[in-house]
């Protein structure tokens, strides 16, 4: 019977893609001597890298230009397969789009996440999966719904410009432009369980990471607030979702595609997991290798690692499951918890956390090496 190793690792943030970790990985087991077979499954969580995760098994690439988080143009794209599309916010209106010296938190839209729905929408897509990590947006979805053909006016009658501080000035939500979606299937992946409003929300937890200062927190805070009671007035809902769990996530993506799509909301690795078959790719496997830039207790609420490895674990029969990672900072119970056999950080090839990061893919084939010893041999 021949060996077989799966490699399913997430991106190690800052430094490499996931599938130049997957990459890396194989590249140590085989330096090692390891002779089987070898599956590298690069996998996200429904932030940065889901499209690529799909992409790498199998989805096509759909490339397109759409208004960036400030409203100038970007290259975005989006995979497509059969019926499916997967979008991540973050091609669209995603921090990494801005320059540290030019975040916009009062007014940067997710106006370009909905301009890819349309697309996907266009080219047949009946099943839509949105990642929605990384955003630079606290508008609510309130752009991606103008996308959509919605319109948000002042009390003059005047469109409201851009962003989630304008949103305090909301004073009516027409939708009857509005496209029709009807039969589109939207799926949330995201593993984020914040409410839209209060100290727990998208503004409150999430905008001073996209450079809100307090007073513009307490400015967005506002504006969500008006957002939420003309958006659930103008379509008569019987109950609030604003305090529903995941509506705060994308800077309040999840609440307009929750209240206006219909979407469900699914933990984001779980979701790529089903997609990606991965249960079927374990079939006959020997060991899998996750992994991430950094595993700690954020691991444990849902991330990549921890979510490969409950799938593992759920297999018949269970597959072991090691990680590598640039630094580890969980105790062997909570690795254990986690159903993560064991650890090989960078760190502890290489102390200084610059040169982790600046020589992450060599270290990572050094430590791929020393699995293949431990487990393979």
């Amino acid at each position: 019977m021949i060996d077989r190793v799966v490699i399913a690792p997430d991106k190690f943030k800052g430094s490499l893609a996931a599938a130049d970790v997957a990459s890396r990985v194989a590249a140590g087991l085989t330096r090692s001597g390891f002779a089987g077979e070898i599956t590298a499954l690069p996998v996200a969580d429904g932030g940065d890298g889901t499209v690529a995760a799909a992409i790498s098994a199998g989805y096509r690439r759909v490339e397109l230009g759409v208004r960036g988080p400030t409203g100038k143009a970007v290259n975005a794209s989006f995979a497509l397969h059969g019926g499916t599309a997967v979008i991540e916010a973050a091609q669209a209106c995603g921090l990494a789009l801005l320059k540290p010296g030019e975040l916009a938190p009062l007014t940067a839209t997710s106006r370009g996440v909905g301009e890819l729905i349309l697309a996907a929408t266009r080219m047949g897509a009946k099943r839509v999966v949105l990642g929605v990590g990384g955003t630079a947006s606290t508008d609510g979805g309130a752009g991606l719904l103008q996308a959509l053909g919605a319109r948000l006016t002042d009390d003059t009658g005047l469109q409201l410009p851009p962003g989630g501080a304008a949103l305090a000035r909301l004073a009516v939500l027409e939708l009857s432009g509005l496209k029709d979606l009807t039969g589109v299937e939207f799926l949330l992946a995201s593993d984020v369980d914040n409410p839209l409003l209060g100290p727990s929300g998208a503004a409150a937890v999430y905008a001073p990471q996209k450079g809100a200062s307090p007073a513009d927190v307490r400015l967005l805070e506002a504006g969500l607030t008006r957002w939420a009671d003309v958006a659930e007035a103008a379509l008569a809902t019987a109950d609030s979702l604003r305090d529903a769990p995941g509506t705060g996530t994308g800077g309040g993506l999840g609440f307009a595609a929750l209240l206006f799509l219909g979407a469900r909301m699914r933990p984001g690795i779980e979701l790529l997991l089903e997609m990606l078959s991965f249960g079927e790719r374990l079939d006959g496997a020997r060991l899998v290798i996750a992994g991430e830039g950094s595993l700690d207790e954020q691991t444990l609420r849902g991330k990549a690692p921890a979510g490969v490895a409950r799938a593992a674990a759920a297999h018949d029969p269970a597959v072991p499951v090691v990680a590598v990672a640039g630094r580890c900072t969980l105790s062997a119970a909570m690795l254990k918890e986690a159903g993560i056999s064991a650890v090989y950080p960078l760190t502890d090839l290489e102390p200084d956390p610059d040169r982790c990061i600046a020589e992450a893919g060599p270290l990572i084939e050094r430590a791929a090496e020393q699995i293949a010893a431990d487990w393979l041999s």
